[in-house]
């Protein structure tokens, strides 16, 4: 079976070549040169192209993604906007004339990246306002971003109508089940859980690919190379947000920015999140990484572990034999490992009701956006009628091999008045928690000083809150 999707309004057939290689890869060694390879890895964005996807809301959309980061299987069945495909013919885009004409090209090597980030937005349903991230994630080298702000705060907000918003009417972009083999190599999408088990029974070794955002960084540095692929993004099932008495349900395999359009439309919905999205590396990565992924790879500093340990969370895994629930402290069991079982995907992170009062999300990292934790750390609590403690939760990435609990802080504040004493006791439990490592980012004293800190920042929070 080969690997087809439409590219510029033209239908593509990919057939014999490595299941692993990138889309970006791909479109290079076929003569599409303007979407360019800066870092392999989704940090400067210069591969940024547009993809046609569907979202909760049944709109369409454009979205950035970092080519880089799409194993070419996941390609199949989408339609893809590049560089070469903005404008028309000799008649430049708006957002192309726009760098021109404010003089947002320095080099030129980010440029094309930068077209395909303002395309998206200039296409992004409901658009009234700029989205300040939506070119968060390209990196400009020649440090020209004020001509680039520029024309990105004064993108038209009367789109017309047009042949791409024609295509968005259209939408015929699906993640399509995909059985792709090539070069020894083979790529697989089901588009069931029966299809999904089978593939795993299978093929004993592959390795599951939801965003892509970890396991293509790992092929692209040839750090890690399986020979199956196993793509979850055909899975409806692990999509969307659902609410009820008993807590939300976020479906692991929704990207991160569909999670946060989802429950934007929630007024009731943990407020941590949209403190957590922004400082979640770029929208370009966000329009692909996945919460289930995010946790799977069981990085100590992963983002959103320390939120959903703060929340009391649990994940709710399937496999062939059946499902089970597990909360999200137990899931870790060492540097990188889960309590995963062979066959086992996660379907859902169940976060619970009622939520706790104040809830905060802080990171500490070289860069304020865009960037791996040195420290972080997650707050939740909640206060009875007489100001005593019920309950207090306290999470922290960037501590130890997992990411842990502050199991004693939080025994130390439960039931107790939340007064000075009580600070100073949760203070001096968050200083010994964890055993941090001294590194390029941050010596282990460093790190035990800043969870306090941040601690302390939350008494701050928590009191203008009350």
């Amino acid at each position: 079976m080969a690997v087809e999707f439409v590219l510029n309004g033209r239908a593509v057939r990919v057939e014999g070549v490595d299941p692993h290689c990138s889309l970006l890869t791909w479109l290079r060694d076929s003569g599409y040169t303007g979407t360019k390879e800066g870092c392999a890895e989704g940090e400067c964005g210069a591969c940024a192209v547009a993809v046609v996807e569907r979202g909760a809301d049944g709109r369409a959309r454009f979205e950035a993604v970092n080519s880089c980061l799409v194993p070419l299987g996941q390609a199949h069945g989408r339609e893809w906007v590049t560089v070469e495909g903005v404008a028309e013919a000799s008649d430049l885009h708006p957002v192309q004339r726009a760098l021109v004409v404010l003089g947002g090209s320095q080099c030129g090597y980010c440029t094309p990246g930068f077209v395909m980030s303002l395309f998206c937005e200039y296409y992004r349903p409901g658009r009234t306002q700029p989205d300040p991230e939506a070119v968060a994630g390209n990196l400009c080298r020649c440090t020209g971003y004020r001509p680039i702000a520029e024309a990105l705060a004064g993108l038209d907000g009367d789109v017309g109508r047009d042949r791409f918003v024609e295509q968005l009417e259209l939408c015929r972009s699906r993640a399509l089940p995909l059985s792709y083999a090539a070069q020894g190599e083979r790529f697989v999408r089901p588009a069931t859980r029966p299809g999904l088990c089978g593939a795993r029974a299978e093929r004993r070794g592959a390795v599951r690919v939801a965003g892509g955002t970890d396991v293509m960084v790992e092929g692209n540095q040839r750090y890690r190379r399986e020979r199956v692929l196993v793509s979850l993004d055909g899975l409806t099932e692990l999509k969307g947000v659902r609410s009820d008495a008993s807590g939300w349900g976020l479906g692991a395999g929704s990207t991160l920015s569909e999670l946060e359009r989802s429950l934007h439309a929630f007024d009731d919905a943990p407020v941590i999140l949209p403190q957590l999205w922004p400082l979640f590396s770029s929208r370009l990565i966000r329009n692909r990484a996945t919460l289930g992924g995010n946790l799977a790879t069981a990085s100590p500093i992963g983002d959103a572990a320390p939120v959903l340990l703060a929340l009391g969370a649990s994940v709710r895994l399937l496999s062939a034999a059946g499902q089970r629930s597990l909360p999200v402290d137990e899931f870790f069991v060492g540097y990188r490992r889960t309590a995963l079982e062979p066959g086992e995907i996660i379907a859902e992170v169940c976060v619970p009701k009622p939520l706790p009062r104040v809830q905060r999300f802080y990171k500490v990292s070289k860069r304020r956006l865009d960037d791996i934790a040195t420290v972080s750390a997650a707050f939740c609590l909640s206060l009875d009628a007489d100001g005593g403690v019920v309950p207090f939760r306290a999470a922290s990435g960037g501590l130890a091999a997992t990411t842990p609990r502050a199991l004693d802080a939080a025994a130390l504040a439960c039931g107790q008045p939340s007064d000075e004493r009580t600070r100073r006791a949760v203070a001096q439990a968050l200083a010994v928690i964890g055993t941090p490592l001294s590194d390029q980012r941050g010596s282990a004293a460093y790190r035990r000083a800043m969870i306090v800190s941040l601690f302390e920042q939350f008494c701050v929070d928590a009191a203008e809150a009350a």
